[in-house]
């Protein structure tokens, strides 16, 4: 993969005007804007349909640029930041009036990443700041992966996108939180609790705090329906999607499958995961993507329905995935 510096140098152009410009990870594709402009942040927010209590992760080059906009800088964030960074680990801390308190939703704390894509660290370190990234999709649905993705949800005058190739992780960064309260993982993702938990040799709380209301949310990836298909998607074991995928045939229509492994199922259109994590993330909204175009085609009849099966295999990468497919699965 190779960008010509002439599209970076238009990428921070871009940014700097307090324009967009989306961006590969190694998770997904983010939107970015200069963090530090409010006019620059609500637009990531009006282009994405974003509700203003959810804020933004804020990506810089290196642990010294965190520091500079973060309002104070734990001695376990910089633990965390020598054992995962680049990667995808965002660590949420207090934050600085550096950073624009639209991209926070208002709150007190600031989620800061380091990417590793060497595009994305291209791109801030050529801009010089920091940049948030939120996934560069409209609001609650399919995270992209691929630059097409970004292209069917925006026009070029929206948002300039760098074209880096597929995302290797497929799925977003771990969120952990560091306060009065200890440790907490937010928002699963790629590093697990357990790894976070031997770095800092203390013992890591899973799961973030229910979105409620209409105030600041801890972090992104809270929503209860996000990461969803246009197309209505049900998540169920493979015994139940088999007997309501034969029902719907019966019925004449063309259910859209998502299945562990190689399997035809007659009258359906299947798409076949990876049966290792870190593989069949890296597929997952891929397919996603995959199985909506099929069904906003109508190639499945009037009443298109994707049914995806439950992985049911133990360990953290399955544990992010099983939270984004059902949250992708949640009913609006």
């Amino acid at each position: 993969m190779s960008v010509a510096e002439d599209q970076l140098q238009r990428a921070v152009d871009r940014l700097r005007a307090g324009g967009l410009v989306a961006f590969p990870t190694e998770t997904v594709y983010g939107l970015g804007a200069d963090a530090s402009r409010d006019d620059a942040v609500r637009r990531v927010f009006d282009v994405k349909g974003r509700p203003g209590n959810n804020p933004l992760i804020v990506h810089v080059s290196d642990e010294e640029m965190a520091r500079r906009v973060a309002g104070a800088w734990p001695a376990e964030a910089s633990k965390l930041a020598r054992a995962f960074w680049p990667g995808p680990l965002s660590i949420v801390v207090p934050r600085s009036a550096r950073v624009s308190g639209l991209a926070c939703a208002g709150g007190p704390t600031v989620a800061l990443r380091c990417p590793r894509h060497p595009l994305a660290r291209g791109l801030i370190a050529m801009f010089g700041a920091p940049i948030v990234g939120p996934s560069a999709n409209r609001s609650g649905s399919i995270s992209p992966t691929r630059a097409e993705h970004v292209r069917t949800a925006f026009s070029e005058e929206q948002v300039l996108t760098l074209d880096g190739g597929p995302c290797e992780g497929g799925i977003e960064s771990t969120v952990v939180a560091l306060d009065s309260r200890g440790v907490r993982v937010l928002r699963l993702g790629l590093i697990s609790a357990e790894e976070i938990s031997r770095v800092l040799g203390v013992e890591v709380e899973k799961g973030g705090p229910a979105a409620e209301g209409d105030g600041p949310l801890a972090s992104p990836g809270l929503l209860a329906r996000h990461y969803a298909p246009t197309t209505p998607a049900t998540l169920l074991p493979r015994a139940k999607l088999l007997v309501r995928a034969r029902a719907l045939v019966r019925q004449g229509r063309t259910p859209i499958l998502i299945l562990l492994g190689e399997r035809t199922t007659p009258g359906a259109v299947t798409i076949a995961m990876p049966a290792e994590a870190q593989a069949y993330a890296a597929a997952l909204y891929g397919a996603l993507h995959r199985a909506d175009a099929v069904g906003q085609r109508g190639e499945t009849g009037k009443h298109a329905q994707i049914l995806i099966e439950r992985p049911e295999s133990a360990g953290p990468i399955w544990d992010a995935i099983r939270d984004r497919l059902t949250r992708a699965t949640t009913a609006r």
